[in-house]
């Protein structure tokens, strides 16, 4: 059986690795060695297991969806990750890497953040832990989701607004990255998805592999078996959708289609769908498939979601995409606006703009009456309320309101 998991150098096929500035490696080579004897000890696995039950409220539901599931043709679940403590699968991976800081000795914590729900996630980690945090968001991502910052604020944290580039994820990793540069000994870079160099990409993987490791049992029980025809999630950075498929994906059952950031089109220079534009490279010490000139300059990422605008793709997805496993597919942002305000009017769900372009992939599938789907709503939508109503012309017949 084909084997998609990352190898022992930290490459997926020949992408990842770990191509980071020389002051750097020892940071990454200290993280390497620690987070395998770290994730597999029986005292993080009790620590990581109770706080996800007790404090983020595990396991997720998987609800069925009847209205949805009617109009699409098939037996559509929703893998509800927007009813997470702190709204979204970021704090999946936030716990787990805050217990791996503590303890690796680091008392300062750092991350990036798009959509603003990774930040809000470390930040509540920190102040879980009682640990100093700093995060990183990009001016234009400060503005849009100026709700996300209060909270992190509120919750103890520094937010620095990044005016670098066109000022949204890509440049707050970029300013992560230097930051970590200048504190490489007290400091713990809490990378927010499967992206970054390696270990990161496995080490978030892992956490985030809680998501199909519930799929698994709770499909056992609804449907009989322990697998679904197909599997959907969005895909930026790629977390949300590694953990949705990380337990699936040597079995080829099973149907994997994931949806990227169209934004105004692929055939435009206004899109975020890197699978589908970009080209081979090196993003953010990885390499792998990056939206770039033809002499390797980073061409900036556009789409009205926050957290999928990210010029590149983590080198699992990228490999994945590569090989087949993967379908993916490029949402544009209106077909995004529509399928976020029809799930909201169908099943009284309002799911973040990243988890609308999964949605919206339904539209381009076809299924048989007998077929189960599983899609993960990777985050609620209270943090885009605003950007609905600034686009409900995009929404069809559900933005006459």
């Amino acid at each position: 059986m084909e084997r998609y998991q990352v190898d022992k150098n930290g490459f997926f096929g020949r992408f990842g690795g770990a191509y980071v500035p020389e002051i750097l490696y020892k940071c990454v080579h200290e993280l390497q060695d620690a987070y395998l004897p770290i994730l597999e000890s029986e005292e993080f696995k009790e620590a990581y297991r109770q706080l996800l039950r007790d404090y983020v409220g595990r396991p997720s539901p998987l609800y069925y969806a009847p209205r949805m599931s009617e109009l699409y043709g098939c037996r559509l679940y929703l893998k509800r990750e927007d009813l997470n403590h702190t709204g979204a699968h970021k704090i999946n991976n936030t716990v787990g890497q805050i217990l791996m800081a503590k303890r690796m000795g680091k008392t300062r914590i750092i991350a990036e953040t798009g959509a603003g729900q990774h930040g809000v996630a470390t930040a509540t980690v920190c102040a879980l832990m009682n640990m100093q945090c700093e995060v990183f968001m990009g001016k234009t991502d400060v503005e849009r989701q100026h709700t996300n910052v209060e909270r992190m604020r509120m919750l103890g944290a520094t937010v620095h607004p990044v005016t670098t580039g066109n000022m949204t994820l890509s440049d707050a990793c970029s300013e992560a990255i230097r930051d970590w540069c200048c504190h490489p000994r007290d400091t713990y870079y809490l990378v927010g998805s499967t992206m970054g160099p390696h270990p990161y990409p496995d080490i978030v993987a892992r956490l985030q592999s809680i998501i199909s490791e519930e799929i698994h049992w709770q499909l056992q029980e609804k449907e009989g078996r322990d697998y679904p025809d197909c599997l959907i999630a969005c895909v930026g950075g790629g977390s949300n959708a590694a953990g949705t498929i990380y337990h699936y994906i040597d079995d080829e059952r099973v149907r994997i289609v994931l949806a990227e950031a169209g934004g105004h089109g692929i055939d435009t220079h206004h899109t975020a769908a890197t699978i589908h534009c970009g080209t081979e490279g090196i993003i953010h010490g990885a390499r792998s498939l990056v939206m770039q000139t033809a002499d390797g300059q980073i061409e900036e990422a556009f789409t009205i979601s926050a957290g999928l605008d990210y010029p590149g793709i983590g080198p699992m997805h990228a490999d994945l995409a590569e090989r087949g496993r993967e379908e993916v597919l490029a949402i544009n942002d209106d077909e995004a606006i529509r399928a976020g305000y029809e799930l909201t009017r169908m099943e009284g769900i309002i799911p973040a703009i990243e988890s609308a372009h999964a949605l919206a992939a339904l539209r381009h599938l076809n299924f048989r009456p007998d077929e189960v789907v599983v899609l993960t709503v990777s985050g609620r939508g209270d943090k885009d309320v605003q950007t609905y109503l600034n686009n409900k012309d995009m929404a069809g017949e559900y933005g006459q309101f």
